[in-house]
C-alpha cells in the first residue's frame, strides 16, 4: 500500500505554511507522498478575492517544488461536491493507496459543518496540525466532543495505517504565522503577475495527468456544510 496524505485547500495562494506543514506531516506520518487537493470552490469562503483555479493550481505547484507532493484538481474531474464523496471515489479508484486526511486546527474547529463528517472519520484517519490562534478553538470544537475518544498518541503517528477507525492524531510543530489571508491583504493582486505568464492549457493534473480544467463548481472539499 502506498501511504498517501491528502491536504485540501483553496491555496489562494499556496505559501510557506502549506509547505512546512506538508514537510512535517511527510516525516511524522511516514508518508510515501502527499496530494494537495486544490479546491474548485468552497461554500464557506467568499467568492470575492478567490483567484481562478489555474492560477491557484500553479501557485501550489511552485510551493510544492522539491517535495514528494502531487498537486491535483481531481475533484473537477470526479465532479464531487463534498469531501465524503471525494474520499469514497478516491478509495475506489486507487485501491493500492492508503489515505490519511490532513487539516489545520482552523478546519477542525468547524469540522461539524462538513457534510457527513462522522462518515469521513469512519473512512480515513485524520491528522490535525496546530495553527497559531486556532488550537484552543479546535480542542473545544463541537466535533471534538465526539472525536475526543478516538484521539491517538502523537508519538504513534507513523502507525496510522494500523489504527482502527475512527482515529485522530494531533500533530505538533513549531508555529508558522503565514496565512493566505495575510498574504492577500499585503498583495491583493498577487495573482495578476502569475496570470500573465500562465498558459492554462499547458497545465496537467499531478495525479490524473489530464489537462487541467477551469470548470468551477461549488465543492465543499474542505468545509462543506450539510
Amino acid at each position: 500500500m502506498i501511504r498517501t496524505g491528502l491536504l485540501g485547500g483553496s491555496f489562494n495562494p499556496a505559501h510557506r505554511g502549506h509547505r512546512r506543514l506538508s514537510r512535517h506531516a511527510l516525516g511524522v506520518l511516514g508518508l510515501d507522498e502527499l496530494w494537495w487537493l486544490v479546491s474548485p470552490g468552497n461554500p464557506l469562503k467568499e467568492v470575492r478575492g478567490m483567484a481562478p483555479l489555474p492560477v491557484r493550481y500553479r501557485s501550489a505547484q511552485r510551493a510544492a517544488r522539491g517535495l514528494p507532493i502531487r498537486v491535483t484538481a481531481i475533484e473537477c474531474q470526479l465532479g464531487t461536491a463534498y469531501t465524503a464523496e471525494t474520499l469514497r471515489l478516491l478509495r475506489r479508484r486507487f485501491p493500492e493507496r492508503q489515505f490519511v486526511w490532513l487539516m489545520g486546527a482552523d478546519n477542525l474547529s468547524q469540522f461539524h459543518l462538513w457534510r457527513d463528517w462522522r462518515g469521513i472519520a469512519h473512512s480515513v484517519p485524520i491528522a490535525v496540525v496546530g495553527r497559531p490562534g486556532y488550537d484552543g478553538a479546535a480542542r473545544a470544537a463541537r466535533a471534538m466532543g465526539w472525536l475526543r475518544r478516538f484521539v491517538r498518541p502523537a508519538g504513534q503517528a507513523s502507525r496510522w495505517t494500523e489504527w482502527r477507525l475512527p482515529a485522530l492524531v494531533l500533530l505538533h510543530m513549531p508555529p508558522d504565522p503565514t496565512s493566505a489571508t495575510l498574504l492577500r491583504a499585503a498583495e491583493p493582486d498577487w495573482h495578476l503577475h502569475l496570470s500573465r505568464s500562465l498558459n492554462p492549457s499547458a497545465l496537467r493534473d499531478g495525479v490524473t495527468r489530464r489537462p487541467l480544467t477551469a470548470r468551477r463548481h461549488i465543492a465543499s472539499t474542505r468545509t462543506g456544510p450539510a
